[in-house]
């Protein structure tokens, strides 16, 4: 015979062992704030921005090679660079676009860098620290690679850009719409051994920069094929090779007399 316990009655009984508690989940203690811009966006930022400065070195350094043909093929090419697409922009427009896009790409990888380096040192303790080696090398200098090359910038605008001594030389001109002295300035600017000196070191502290900053690029754009990474880890030493070594050149030559 079954017996029916009243409603009541059950309910009495959960009372005499207690209620079962509800687990209470904290949510603020499980949510995980990610930093804004997040680490992804800030790398393809540098690996975009960077791009174009690769690109650029490249190209410019190409250009600068032209000193080699003679002052009147130089300044003839240093003059076209100012007139381009004229009369549909006025003197040096398409130049200072250039520059304006360079700029905002400096900004832009200067700061994605800085925030970059600023979480991995937040970040150290908990992570096992590395040891130093050849290979990591490059990697470990970015950071003092590029604020050398950000110095030679300003140093190299103030040189042949805009003739500010005591950085140029004394016999600095400046180029106008009808004439262009950039090959009589970079002579006398290399003529100055300290300056060539100087050029000559941070060619290299800029191939350094360009190998681990293109190689990133590769990492960084999401390459994972084992030879997609090989040709980007070759490209990389190709173009900074190629831009350190020619770029290298000119001051070597003009302290030897090849170009006066």
């Amino acid at each position: 015979m079954s017996t029916v316990v009243p409603p009541d009655a059950a309910h009495d009984i959960d009372d005499a062992d207690g209620p079962i508690p509800t687990p209470r989940v904290d949510r603020t203690a499980t949510t995980i704030r990610r930093p804004r811009p997040s680490n992804v966006t800030l790398k393809v930022t540098m690996a975009l921005t960077g791009t174009v400065f690769a690109l650029f070195v490249l190209v410019h350094m190409i250009g600068n090679l032209k000193v080699y043909t003679g002052a009147e093929h130089f300044d003839a090419y240093a003059h076209w660079l100012r007139t381009l697409l004229e009369p549909l922009l006025p003197y040096e427009g398409m130049l200072w676009i250039f520059r304006t896009v360079l700029l905002l790409c400096l900004l832009a990888h200067v700061a994605a860098s800085f925030l970059l380096i600023g979480r991995a040192h937040r970040a150290k303790g908990r992570y096992r620290r590395k040891g130093m080696s050849w290979r990591r090398l490059p990697a470990t200098l970015m950071p003092y690679t590029g604020i050398v090359l950000l110095v030679f910038i300003v140093f190299h605008i103030l040189d042949l850009t805009t003739g500010t001594r005591p950085v140029a030389s004394d016999e600095f001109i400046s180029t106008t719409e009808q004439s262009s002295h950039a090959y009589h300035n970079l002579v006398e600017s290399f003529q100055r051994w300290p300056v060539a000196l100087f050029y000559v070191v941070v060619m290299v502290l800029l191939g350094i920069h360009l190998v681990h900053g293109l190689w990133s690029v590769v990492n960084d754009l999401g390459a994972t094929g084992h030879r997609v990474r090989q040709a980007g880890a070759a490209i990389a030493f190709l173009l900074a090779a190629a831009v350190m070594i020619g770029n290298i050149t000119i001051p070597i030559a003009v302290l030897t007399g090849v170009v006066s």
